[in-house]
Formats: C-alpha cells, sequence, structure tokens
C-alpha cells in the first residue's frame, strides 16, 4: 500500500504544470545525484536529454525543455527567484554552456541535446531519458512523471520508494471505507486521522510550519495574479482576467499586504453574483501565475492549481471571517487525503486520465475539505468528494497549443465553484440515501481514462487544440 504523505499531494514549485514542469526539473535532480553516487559525475564530458510521448508532444508548451535546463544546472523550483530563470535560460542558450549542478561547465545546445521523440514509452506516457558520456563510457537513466510532480523509475515504483513508511503509518488508507473506518473506529475527524499520520514522519512544529508555508504561497499566488495587469506569454495573446474582475470588485478598504488584502475583502459586499465572481478571480489569478512560470502550490497538479487555494479562500472570506490557521490546517490536511485516495486507486496525470485526473481530483479534494470546515461528518465529506468528481468524468485534456491557458485557466474557477456546489448538497445528505460512494467514483474515473482516446489525453492532437489553432487567436 501506498503512503502519502501531505506534502507530497502539496507541493511548492514552478509553473506552467507538475507533470511536464515540476516533474522532469526533479528527475533532473534526481540524475545528478544518480551520476553522483556512481562516482560518474566528474567524468562527464557531455549530457543528452530525450523527451517522450506526452512531455514531447506538449513539452514546448509546458517548458519541460525549460525545466530540464533548469533541474540539470541545480536550481531549487521551491526557492529559485522565478524572474531569474529567463536569465538562466537565456545564458544557457546563448553561450550554448550549462554548469551542471552549478558545479561543471559542459558544452550543451538546447536545440540539439534535448531532443522531442513523439514515440510514448510503454511504462508511462510521461517519459525522460537522461544520457551522460564520458570518455569511453555512458551512464543512462530513464524516469518517468506520473503526475502532480511525482517521479519514478520503472524498476523502481512509488509504491516502492514508499513502503518504507506503511509501517510508521498508524493509520494506512488505500480506499475511502478504509478511511472511515478508522474514523469510527478512532471517533476522530478525517483531519485528525490524516494529521495522526503526519505526526509518524514529522514535528507538530513542523507540520504547522510546512502546512503555514503551503497557504503563504497559495495566498501570494492568489494576490499576485489579482494585481498583475497584460497578457500571458506563449503566443496564444489570453488577456489576465483576475486583475479585471478584481478591480471591477471595487475593495474599499486599503490594504499593503496580502494578509491585510484577505482582511478587506472581509469587509466587501456579498452577494451570490459578487462570490461566483470572488471565487472565480481567486481561481484565475492563481493559474494566471503558474502559466507565466510563477511559484504556485502543486494541488495536486499544476494545472489545477487554482481550485483549492480559491475554495480555501472563499471558506476564509466569505463562510467564516474567523476562519484562522486551525482552519487552514484542517481544510490541507483533508484535501490532501482525499487527492492520495484518488492517485492510489486511479491517476491524477492527465496524460494518463484526462484533465478529470486533474481539476476532477482537485475539485473532489476541495470539496471534501470545505464539507469538514462547515460541519460536515467523514461520511458527508466522502459524499462532497464523489459528487465533485461525478460530475467531472470524462473531461478531456486538450489544451491549445500545448499551453495551459485555454481551457486549463477557465476550468479552475468551474471546478472550484463545483467544490462549493458538491459540499453544500453533501450537508443536505443524509448518508443512508447516497446511492454511489467515492470508492466507485474512483474506480469509474480510471476505467474512464483507460477508456479515453489518447489524443485527449495532454497530447494536444485532439479537442479545442485542432480546433482552435494559433492563427485564430
Amino acid at each position: 500500500m501506498e503512503c502519502i504523505s501531505v506534502f507530497d499531494m502539496l507541493k511548492i514549485g514552478v509553473g506552467p504544470s507538475s507533470s511536464h514542469t515540476l516533474g522532469p526539473w526533479r528527475a533532473a535532480e534526481r540524475w545528478i545525484y544518480e551520476l553522483k553516487a556512481d562516482n560518474f559525475f566528474d567524468k562527464i564530458n557531455s549530457v543528452k536529454v530525450d523527451l517522450y510521448g506526452s512531455l514531447s508532444l506538449t513539452g514546448k508548451g509546458h517548458a519541460t525543455d525549460l525545466a530540464v535546463m533548469l533541474g540539470l544546472s541545480g536550481a531549487d523550483p521551491e526557492r529559485i527567484p522565478t524572474d531569474t530563470i529567463d536569465i538562466v535560460i537565456a545564458s544557457i542558450s546563448n553561450t550554448h554552456k550549462i554548469v551542471l549542478n552549478n558545479e561543471k561547465v559542459l558544452v550543451f545546445n538546447p536545440e540539439k541535446d534535448i531532443i522531442f521523440n513523439r514515440e510514448f514509452l510503454p511504462f508511462h506516457a510521461n517519459g525522460i531519458k537522461f544520457t551522460a558520456f564520458a570518455e569511453n563510457e555512458t551512464h543512462e537513466s530513464t524516469f518517468y512523471s506520473i503526475g502532480g510532480g511525482f517521479v519514478v523509475k520503472e524498476e523502481r515504483t512509488v509504491h516502492e520508494e514508499n513502503v518504507e513508511l506503511l509501517k510508521e503509518f498508524p493509520y494506512p488508507v488505500h480506499k475511502a471505507t478504509e478511511l472511515l473506518e478508522f474514523c469510527h473506529k478512532e471517533n476522530l475527524s478525517i483531519s485528525e486521522i490524516v494529521l495522526e499520520n503526519e505526526k509518524s514522519l514529522r514535528t507538530d512544529e513542523e507540520i504547522d510550519f510546512e502546512l503555514n508555508r503551503i497557504w503563504q504561497t497559495m495566498l501570494e499566488c492568489m494576490f499576485i495574479g489579482c494585481h498583475t495587469e497584460g497578457n500571458l506569454p506563449g503566443g496564444l495573446n489570453v488577456r489576465r482576467r483576475a486583475y479585471d474582475t478584481h478591480k471591477r470588485l471595487n475593495i474599499e478598504v486599503p490594504y499593503t499586504t496580502p494578509q491585510e488584502w484577505l482582511e478587506s475583502i472581509r469587509e466587501s459586499e456579498v452577494k451570490f453574483r459578487q462570490i461566483l465572481k470572488w471565487v472565480s478571480c481567486f481561481a484565475l489569478a492563481v493559474n494566471e501565475v503558474n502559466a507565466s512560470l510563477g511559484r504556485v502550490v502543486t494541488a495536486p497538479t499544476n494545472g489545477s492549481a487554482g481550485v483549492i487555494p480559491a475554495v480555501l479562500m472563499y471558506y476564509m472570506v466569505i463562510e467564516n471571517h474567523d476562519g484562522d490557521f486551525s482552519d487552514i490546517k484542517r481544510f490541507l490536511l483533508v484535501a490532501s487525503e482525499i487527492g492520495s485516495i484518488f492517485k492510489k486507486g486511479a491517476t491524477i496525470s492527465a496524460a494518463m486520465g484526462g484533465c478529470q485526473a486533474e481539476i476532477g481530483v482537485s475539485s473532489a479534494m476541495a470539496a471534501g475539505a470545505l464539507t469538514e470546515l462547515l460541519g460536515g461528518t467523514p461520511e458527508q465529506v466522502m459524499i462532497a468528494a464523489e459528487i465533485a468528481m461525478e460530475h467531472h468524468l470524462g473531461l478531456t485534456c486538450d489544451p491549445i497549443g500545448g499551453l495551459v491557458q485555454i481551457p486549463c485557466i477557465e476550468r479552475n474557477s468551474m471546478g472550484a465553484i463545483k467544490a462549493i456546489n458538491a459540499a453544500e448538497l453533501a450537508l443536505d445528505t443524509d448518508p443512508k440515501n447516497v446511492k454511489v460512494p467515492l470508492d466507485k467514483v474512483v474506480d469509474t474515473m480510471w476505467e474512464t481514462a483507460k477508456d479515453m482516446h489518447t489524443k485527449y489525453k495532454e497530447t494536444s492532437e485532439g479537442g479545442l487544440a485542432v480546433r482552435v489553432s494559433l492563427s485564430d487567436c
């Protein structure tokens, strides 16, 4: 049984894609670690990178080549100043040299040494192979970016990499029914069960510190997105919409920081249309930052990074003006556990399951988390997650130009609104009357993913991606 931490499901990184940007970035870091462990690093005189399948087909639009170069350079996606990314990439492209792990200068031409192969490797749709050349020998290693920033090797799966954690988790969960059994047996909420698992890995102080860091990244991301005007990069000439929506919402209380901004929104007018606009604005803001290679929280992926912050912000500024870190903590703990159930039982990779695996899962995560904060029982939390996913089943991934702009950004606002609606439906539902349990919808999502045509799985070879061309934009 795969044991997944909160901080596996919620990662801080750089946009635009967890599977196509953060994953390859982490794969490059892991390869360098391998090279050093195998005493090969000091011998290297050149390197080559091969991208396969979805990483190749939409790699340019998702900045996969840039992520690989940044990872090989030794940059940390959690901490690199995002305004320096263009400088690093320009230096490599102009000089045809890369400083491997910021230690060893090599000749490197991105146009020749990063190869886009349209073929798919059998193990997973997102394959990446690194090759290092020395005087008379080579070192090859193939990784797979399986969604949400998770990276595995074929010979060592995520299950095997996390199996040592199984004996540490007091409440190992694979299915929703198991989670509910623990809640009933221990008379604990879902967030309390998840917290006990986390405490087997970290101290209370470490957990609180990291969860607060995640929330502050989300809040700052929404703040930046709502206060940045202009068009998104990539050639589609997509205008940022969060800025315009935010401006029309007319906040009257002055502010200078993200936290002051949150407080000022609490003083704003609250009507149904304004609520819709605020939630949409929060979600759009995050994914516009993501599309600009900004820093976001993978939740559970970068393409769906706006849903959970938008719903949590909704709770903080609309539902509960006294909401504080304790509420944020509970929300993130519940959301991560629901996401892990989908990852274990299906997928969170659009390259494997279409957008139902990203927006659908994030909406389910947010719906369940909101339900607990609004006083729902563990059963109602599961009902909310099921409702949210049920109405995303079959959602395709067909990004125009391979970019996370159309339809991806708007889908985050739709996923957030659906999550809130799902929570309200769940709170009014008697669990005895439920016909579709969460585990059944997880299974159904995975079966739907396997039946879905490859062209609708983040390849930009179907749907809107072929009906709308760059020239139309």
